[in-house]
């Protein structure tokens, strides 16, 4: 018999699966979401997984480098490194106060969450063993940026996304040594070359909206330079 009534509720079928409930956001780790949270603050408003991909592993390769064993750890210690943490950046703090199921409505913030949790478990890494990047300011705020001025080297034309020019200028490093004669008493400076170099930056890609650099090793060599500062 025909149920007439036009409010009655359907039942689903004998033997159908009722329909489930929306699954509940993915929890999220204080370092995961700390990371997330950079990486989101640091990149361009291009919203680019790749890009964020990068930087999430710069960071952690920084954090590693400098003997950290958290993210906390280093941002509390390392303040000067990820600005975004301390100068009111929005996009760093709306992911710090954002809800997890915020987080899982908005695709930028969950690029940014896998981003950081491919760079904590030693993933991919888009930034091609990077430890420094730079944003559109290198382009604007070319003739003063200071990796411009202590030198620069694109080293593949697909890491060149703001269309900038190497600059280089050589600097030779000697070693002074002052050398006595015995018998007149009279000293001498005998100077030797130690090395040089001609920048300090090599490019390793170019994501986004952002450029990859690591220490040239010629530049390392030379001074004796740690790769990471």
């Amino acid at each position: 018999m025909t149920d007439s009534n036009p409010l009655s509720t359907p039942q689903p079928a004998s033997g159908a699966t009722p329909p489930s409930a929306p699954a509940a956001a993915q929890p999220i780790d204080a370092q995961t979401r700390q990371l997330a949270a950079m990486a989101y603050g640091e990149a361009s408003l291009q919203d680019n997984a790749d890009e964020m991909m990068a930087i999430a592993s710069v960071l952690k390769r920084q954090r590693d480098a400098r003997g950290y064993s958290d993210m906390a750890t280093f941002v509390n210690n390392e303040p000067t490194f990820s600005f975004v943490v301390s100068d009111g950046n929005a996009r760093y703090n709306g992911l710090m106060k954002a809800t997890n199921d915020k987080i899982a409505s908005n695709s930028a913030m969950q690029a940014a969450i896998a981003a950081a949790r491919n760079a904590l478990a030693g993933g991919p890494d888009k930034s091609n063993g990077a430890y420094f990047w730079d944003g559109a300011d290198i382009k604007t705020n070319y003739s003063h940026h200071f990796k411009v001025r202590q030198g620069i080297k694109i080293t593949d034309p697909s890491h060149n996304i703001y269309d900038i020019k190497d600059s280089t200028h050589l600097v030779i490093l000697y070693k002074t040594t002052k050398i006595k004669n015995k018998k007149t008493h009279k000293v001498t400076i005998k100077k030797e070359e130690i090395g040089r170099y001609d920048h300090v930056y090599d490019s390793t890609a170019g994501v986004g909206g952002t450029i990859f650099w690591k220490f040239d090793r010629q530049y390392i060599d030379t001074t004796g330079a740690k790769e990471y500062k």
